[in-house]
């Protein structure tokens, strides 16, 4: 009787492993309940509570697709502009999801999600934003806004 010779061949096995899970930190928790308040703020219509996660300094910017805009009262007008706070069929309810958090130094962080506005009927409007939040004495609040 003969025996049977087997050849093995080995072949690379990729193992995947889910990313490992970072755990939130105070300033990521901090701001994603500021921005959790600012969306129940547009939610009531209200666009001073909305706005209450903007710096007070002159220097706080918007870049939009009409180009850059700088100071909180300015960036009010715009949203009163092309949103109609007196009616939720016109404005949507607005929810974010974060896609990144990290900080930028002592007092500085990053925060990158998306938003969605939600309207009646199923239309919805999404995009990424991108925030530059500061520490400052009344919590942190965005200092740069690139929404698209």
């Amino acid at each position: 009787m003969t025996a049977a010779r087997w050849i093995v061949l080995a072949a690379p096995v990729a193992i995947v492993q889910p990313a490992p899970v970072v755990a939130q930190t105070a300033e990521q928790r901090a701001v994603e309940q500021a921005m959790t308040e600012s969306a129940a703020g547009w939610n009531k219509g209200d666009v001073d509570a909305f706005m209450a996660i903007y710096s007070d300094d002159p220097q706080t910017s918007f870049v939009t697709k009409e180009g850059l805009m700088r100071g909180k009262a300015a960036m009010a007008a715009s949203y009163r502009k092309h949103y109609d706070f007196t009616d939720i069929a016109k404005r949507g309810v607005l929810t974010f999801e974060t896609l990144d958090f990290r900080r930028l130094g002592n007092g500085h962080a990053l925060y990158i999600g998306q938003y969605l506005l939600t309207y009646p009927g199923g239309k919805t409007q999404t995009g990424p934003t991108s925030l530059v939040f500061a520490k400052e004495s009344g919590g942190w609040k965005i200092i740069a806004d690139h929404s698209g």
